[in-house]
């Protein structure tokens, strides 16, 4: 029995296309909420008392960086840059630095770094949206 090599180039078949989204969809990555994050890590893993504090160490650093990265205000613009200084700083030898928080809970902390730092610049490419001109506008 010979191949059907035809079928193989024809564009009509389409589960030859359909196959190879699915193999593509393997190397997208996943989108994940730090929430969604947070809480599976939480109810699959026991942590000790210290661990527990570095988590929510981290997960406070994350939602403070992901909400005051666009913010106005002198006391949120204050905030991020705290937060943000504390991601930047590497290799800190105090117990409760980025990299020992992240190493603590066995995550890579130049890879977590790296993705908050990529995610600000894109946030920071898009215009902020202001509340007050958009409901002027809804309303008008």
């Amino acid at each position: 029995m010979t191949p059907q090599w035809s079928n193989f180039n024809n564009p009509s078949d389409q589960s030859g296309s359909a196959a190879d989204e699915r193999v593509a969809s393997l190397f997208q990555p996943d989108t994940l909420l730090s929430a969604q994050y947070f809480d599976n890590l939480r109810r699959k893993t026991y942590f000790e008392p210290e661990k527990r504090l570095m988590l929510a160490i981290l997960q406070d650093a994350i939602n403070c960086f992901r909400d005051k990265v666009q913010t106005q205000n002198r006391k949120g613009k204050r905030l991020f840059a705290e937060t943000e200084s504390w991601v930047i700083e590497s290799n800190g030898d105090w117990i409760f630095s980025f990299d020992n928080v992240c190493e603590a809970l066995s995550l890579n902390p130049e890879y977590v770094r790296q993705g908050l730092l990529r995610w600000k610049e894109k946030i920071r490419q898009t215009p902020p949206r202001h509340e007050a001109s958009e409901k002027k506008r809804a309303a008008g």
